[in-house]
């Protein structure tokens, strides 16, 4: 029987948190790279295409995690408030561990997030809308709608479904075995309706280390569909 828990992982990734880091190496050794690369170009790729004026943005981490890409966005936002939240308590229990005074972490409940309306001006999902139910995934767009400033932003990363690599790592990842991908469709169609506007995407993460020396041209390929992922980024 299919759960109707949103957020079918929960107890696994509580299993899987001290394990993360390393089957997150273990996963991507065909990049050539760390975690924390992927980590700190979102972070980097967030604070480029951030609106301008925004001197202390606050900022959520929605599915933070273990914390990874929180230290990431305070080298970029070295002023922001930063939040994170994630359904696994032993996750978060990592997370402060990790992350200690530079960012306030919860544990969130199953069906809403625990903050105010209209809380922040940036928001960044990270490869995490693949773990939630495709039939939740428009009622959790709804709730970062909820939670955004009126003009804030919102960065919503995604493994990219035409990438052949993409997908073998995807597979062979013990965390992902119930993954379910979001065709980049799908995804400007869920922002859109949930009432984000100037939605827009590109496609990211083109080049492996040994390669990494054609990294500067990757601003010029957003438009070719094999970036290992994409990102779509819309305005509340």
């Amino acid at each position: 029987m299919q759960s109707n828990d949103p957020h079918p992982k929960r107890s696994e990734f509580d299993h899987y948190a001290g394990q993360y880091d390393d089957m997150h190496v273990a996963s991507i050794a065909a990049s050539g790279e760390e975690p924390a690369y992927f980590s700190a170009y979102k972070a980097q790729y967030m604070a480029a295409h951030a609106r301008a004026g925004m001197p202390a943005p606050v900022i959520l981490d929605f599915g933070c995690g273990i914390g990874n890409s929180l230290p990431h966005l305070h080298a970029s936002f070295p002023a922001a408030v930063l939040h994170g939240s994630d359904p696994s308590g032993e996750s978060i229990r990592m997370a402060k561990a990790r992350v200690g005074d530079i960012a306030s972490v919860v544990e969130s409940p199953d069906d809403a997030l625990p903050y105010a309306d209209h809380t922040f001006d940036l928001a960044l999902v990270a490869c995490v809308l693949h773990h939630i139910r495709p039939y939740d995934r428009t009622r959790w767009m709804a709730e970062l709608r909820r939670v955004m400033r009126p003009g804030g932003q919102l960065f919503i990363f995604e493994h990219n479904m035409l990438n052949p690599l993409t997908r073998k790592v995807v597979r062979d990842c013990p965390f992902d075995e119930d993954a379910v991908f979001l065709p980049r469709t799908e995804l400007l169609g869920l922002m859109r309706d949930a009432g984000f506007a100037q939605v827009d995407s590109q496609y990211v993460v083109f080049f492996p280390r040994p390669l990494a020396a054609l990294r500067p041209l990757e601003p010029l390929l957003g438009w070719l569909p094999l970036g290992a992922q994409y990102v779509v980024q819309g305005r509340a």
